[in-house]
């Protein structure tokens, strides 16, 4: 009982209520169908709203305590600064992975055309929004904002995410005082719109209620096949994350497949159970303990690790952007595609630690933005996110142990220690 109370799954259960009532409403051609539809386009629309006015703040100040993060951590050198190196590159290569592989996918595996044109209908998108395809210069021209504040009141996201990312390693060279101070700063404004954000969440199977009894009288059952299309394509990125956690342990770390699984297993057991990479920050340590990485080593890599590393954010965020170009019927151009790439690079920087119903718009609305895509279905894919959020979660547990024993092998005991002590107290002079 407890589980059918808790929030995802009163979502879901608000989910396919909706898509029931919805078919039922337009099969029955209940009277006053047209009066329904417009009130639940209204709620569906005023919450998904809700949730997007609290993006660009969000993003902002995320980015700037990301960074800060980051830079704190590399400021403490050895296997610190080569664990933030490889987190940044991996954050790379699993935005360039969703944009390899879905496409892909998408070409093996395509939605029916029946079954998109059914849901641009039920969104009030006729046909597919034309699509720009700036030159490279006009792109690269376009990246760099003359007036940030206009970026941000446009959605002009990657130009918006350029400047607070110049902003904010402009804040690391600031003398302790002001830089404390500006971090202390944007991580209230954090605390502040993740509470927003969970009062508006509150209201979430309200609105998608609302939303879903709009798609489904206006595209039918065929709603139920789409979102399972979505899904198991989404998921699927995760999966390969998650295998490739243990491809880099067992190459990285020089131990056998079978060796790394079994280290791996408990914290994947509770990655499942939980759907949270710091739950499962005891296993790990376990684990690494198994794998022979000293204490010092695993203790400075994998705390860092659950605090500034997501490594299928990137992947599956841009997945789901990409689904939804593609249910839009959007054909998307090499410029509009490393946009995506870059936007989910970079704002996983400072993704935090939260069940996936709570960062889902946040995250993923950015990346619609860059790259010109409609985030109105994000509102109906939130209620299926517990399913793709559990390969999330392995996904980053995996990567989290096997970029740890990669890392660590062959740190210097001597450097693992001075890691560990200038993160435990940076400023020895002052005690």
């Amino acid at each position: 009982m407890r589980a059918l109370l808790s929030p995802p799954a009163r979502i879901l259960i608000a989910l396919v209520a909706g898509l029931l009532l919805g078919v039922a409403a337009a099969r029955s051609g209940v009277a006053g169908l047209p009066v329904l539809l417009t009130l639940g386009e209204t709620v569906g629309g005023l919450w998904l709203d809700s949730l997007r006015m609290t993006i660009v703040p969000l993003l902002v100040a995320l980015l700037v305590t990301g960074i800060a993060a980051n830079a704190e951590a590399a400021r403490a050198g050895g296997i610190a600064a080569r664990a933030v190196i490889a987190f940044a590159m991996l954050l790379v290569c699993s935005a360039t992975l969703a944009a390899l592989m879905i496409p892909a996918l998408l070409s093996l595996f395509p939605l029916s055309a029946e079954a998109a044109a059914a849901l641009r209908t039920a969104l009030g998108q006729v046909a597919p929004a034309p699509t720009d395809t700036p030159g490279i210069a006009s792109f690269l021209r376009s990246v760099v904002p003359t007036n940030p504040v206009a970026a941000a009141a446009n959605d002009a996201i990657l130009p918006l995410i350029l400047f607070t990312a110049v902003f904010g390693f402009a804040v690391t060279r600031l003398p302790d005082a002001p830089r404390r101070l500006l971090t202390d700063f944007f991580a209230a404004v954090v605390e502040a719109m993740l509470i927003i954000i969970n009062w508006v969440l509150w209201l979430a199977p309200a609105g998608v209620l609302a939303l879903a009894f709009v798609v489904g009288a206006r595209a039918g059952l065929g709603a139920f096949g789409a979102l399972i299309h979505y899904v198991l394509i989404v998921s699927s990125v995760g999966v390969v994350i998650w295998l490739a956690g243990f491809l880099i342990g067992t190459l990285g770390g020089r131990v056998t497949l079978a060796r790394f699984a079994r280290a791996a297993a408990p914290s994947q057991a509770v990655a499942i159970s939980t759907q949270s990479s710091l739950a499962s920050l005891p296993s790990m340590l376990r684990g690494a303990e198994t794998l022979g990485i000293p204490v010092s080593a695993a203790g400075v890599v994998l705390p860092l690790a659950v605090a500034i590393f997501r490594a299928t954010g990137p992947a599956m965020n841009l997945a789901v952007a990409l689904y939804v170009a593609h249910w839009a019927g959007i054909t998307l151009g090499p410029a509009p595609i490393a946009a995506g790439i870059a936007t989910a690079s970079i704002t996983t920087l400072g993704a935090v630690s939260l069940p996936g119903q709570v960062s889902f718009v946040t995250s993923i609305a950015p990346i619609c933005a860059a790259m010109g895509v409609p985030v109105e279905l994000l509102g109906i894919l939130i209620a299926v996110e517990t399913i793709p959020d559990i390969f999330r979660t392995l996904g980053n547990v995996s990567m989290d142990l096997g970029v740890t024993a990669t890392v660590a092998r062959g740190a210097p005991r001597a450097a693992v220690d001075a890691a560990l002590d200038e993160l435990v107290d940076p400023h020895p002079a002052a005690r």
